[in-house]
């Protein structure tokens, strides 16, 4: 082989070897900005993913405080209508004994 044969070869190949580099190079860039997007589709579905957990869990939360209030209400009206319940029995007596107090503050005083 002649050696401007040779020379022209050698450039194709440098050629052929400077299109494969550009390519692979390329194609790393391409992976790496599929890399890229797939990450930040996996971070934002995970965020989501968050969100979608932090609102059951505070609607959870909101239940179960509004079920424990409800069950405080409901405790405090029943002990709240025994307390009237007392009262209303012991009135006659209250009653009763109020007027006699009153009664011998009365005779005390003449």
């Amino acid at each position: 082989m002649a050696r401007p044969e040779v020379l022209d070869r050698i450039k194709e190949a440098e050629s052929e070897a400077d299109d494969i580099v550009a390519d692979a190079e390329k194609e790393r860039e391409s992976r790496i900005e599929e890399a890229r997007e797939e990450a930040d589709s996996i971070r934002e579905e995970a965020h989501e993913e968050a969100q979608e957990m932090k609102t059951e869990r505070l609607e959870d939360a909101r239940e179960d405080i509004e079920a424990e209030r409800e069950e405080i209400l409901a405790e405090g009206k029943e002990e709240r209508e025994a307390l009237e319940a007392r009262a209303e029995e012991q009135r006659d007596e209250v009653v009763e004994y109020t007027v006699d107090l009153f009664t011998e503050a009365v005779h005390a005083q003449t």
